[in-house]
């Protein structure tokens, strides 16, 4: 009898939230508020597991194809894109939220992975820097190989950084695959500085941050970072964006459900979540990007110091497909050789 007590007892005993977990890169960031409202709503608790910068955990992914760490994954972008989609890490879902989504950021006509968010990656300068020393900030991609810049940029490693590949990118539209490995060989002899990930050139290397590179890889977008997250207010950005023709790179991020999750129905309601107005009005202010939702409202603080390229570098997902590892082959034997 108290065996059987105990079943009953444990059999209607309430059950805890299910777990649905998020696979992801370093910089994913959201309000405490819209993640509580989402896993009430779906009786639900959210785990993220963050690695790395977007390439990071791309490659991680790809080595879990089959057995997944998580339920979806979000992070994978446009320069990277191809790479997941090969190995077949996601399953299929055509979420209804895309009926709102402009064609042009679905990418994948297969609905493998749905777009949540687009910004640009752009080279950034500390503008106190410059000023302080009487110098003129650099205007053009070309100016960085004059001895007047030497040893002032740092980038990131584009072989394990998605704005690292973006930038890259975005020189292989600017010069053309003719021109772009002259190029960086010009960089490279005035004393360019490579690093594997953003946070640690950003955070490390910038001059804004202590660094000694006063020129670096970020985005369009962190201006108004800087000025909404400064310990003391500013009325100005110490940083700035050069937004010439064809410099930055436009960067589309996506979010895709891993194929063996266990969780298919919370996933596809994640999903459909990350497209909502509720995620998306979220997104601008935690991660600096914008929405690709057009009914998502903007705060006016991002807006206020925000810099957007009017043309920005976009190549063909399929150009980079097929040449992708052999820009980054012959970039690395140019740069670092």
């Amino acid at each position: 009898f108290f065996l059987l007590s105990s079943f009953l007892f444990a059999s209607c005993a309430p059950k805890g939230p299910a777990t649905l977990t998020v696979m992801t890169h370093d910089s994913f960031a959201i309000s405490d508020e819209v993640l509580a409202a989402f896993e009430a709503e779906n009786q639900v608790e959210v785990v993220f597991i963050r690695s790395g910068d977007t390439g990071s955990a791309v490659n991680a992914a790809v080595l879990a194809a089959g057995k997944p760490f998580a339920d979806v994954f979000y992070g994978v972008d446009n320069t990277f894109l191809s790479r997941a989609l090969e190995a077949d890490i996601f399953e299929v879902y055509a979420s209804p939220a895309l009926a709102g989504i402009p064609q042009e950021f679905q990418l994948d006509p297969q609905a493998r992975v749905l777009p949540v968010d687009f910004g640009d990656v752009c080279l950034n300068y500390d503008r106190l820097y410059f000023e302080e020393r009487n110098l003129a900030a650099p205007s053009s991609l070309e100016d960085l190989t004059a001895p007047a810049y030497a040893g002032m940029l740092a980038v990131p490693n584009p072989a394990s950084s998605s704005p690292g590949l973006a930038f890259l990118l975005a020189t292989i539209g600017h010069f053309g695959e003719e021109g772009y490995l002259d190029y960086w060989r010009a960089l490279t002899d005035n004393d360019l500085k490579v690093v594997n990930d953003w946070e640690t050139l950003y955070y490390t290397e910038f001059s804004r941050w202590g660094g000694n590179r006063p020129v670096v890889v970020s985005y369009g977008s962190s201006p108004p970072f800087e000025i909404l997250f400064a310990e003391e207010p500013m009325q100005t950005p110490p940083t700035e964006v050069l937004i010439a023709d064809r410099t930055c790179y436009r960067q589309i991020e996506f979010v895709g459900i891993l194929k063996g999750t266990q969780n298919r129905s919370l996933a596809e309601k994640w999903v459909d979540f990350m497209l909502s107005t509720t995620f998306q009005e979220d997104l601008p202010l935690q991660m600096f990007v914008f929405p690709v939702n057009p009914q998502a409202k903007l705060d006016q603080a991002f807006l206020d110091f925000l810099a957007v390229p009017e043309n920005p570098v976009m190549l063909d997902p399929e150009s980079i497909t097929e040449n992708r590892e052999q820009w980054i082959n012959d970039w690395r034997e140019t740069v670092l050789q």
